[in-house]
């Protein structure tokens, strides 16, 4: 059975390489997704959906996962990860990771 909040949710779909940038290197990062969650809570959504943001050697554009516990560093970090989940909820809102294990990346300890 679903989850009820499932019935009414509104989903913003991210992929972090090209959302908002807060490093100046070039590459969105979670801290850019935090930053934005007020606004995107304005928009009328209610769940994030993110696109692969876990370790990857990003020759499939990071559905090719080296390592399914770990964000990838160009994100950021895992602690990040955690705290786009606590400022989400404190908004009542959701997250969903993309997560494609038949992408798994050659790297990935399976494959080594």
């Amino acid at each position: 059975m679903a989850a009820k909040w499932l019935s009414d949710a509104v989903f913003y779909e991210i992929y972090p390489q090209s959302f908002l940038d807060t490093n100046g290197d070039g590459i969105g990062d979670l801290p850019g997704i935090i930053e934005k969650l007020d606004y995107i809570k304005g928009l009328g959504c209610n769940a994030l959906w993110i696109n692969p943001c876990f370790d990857s050697p990003f020759k499939d554009a990071g559905y090719d996962v080296r390592d399914y516990k770990k964000v990838a560093s160009r994100y950021g970090t895992n602690e990040y990860l955690y705290s786009l989940f606590d400022e989400s909820h404190k908004r009542d809102m959701h997250v969903l990771l993309d997560l494609v294990p038949g992408h798994t990346s050659e790297q990935h300890a399976w494959f080594l």
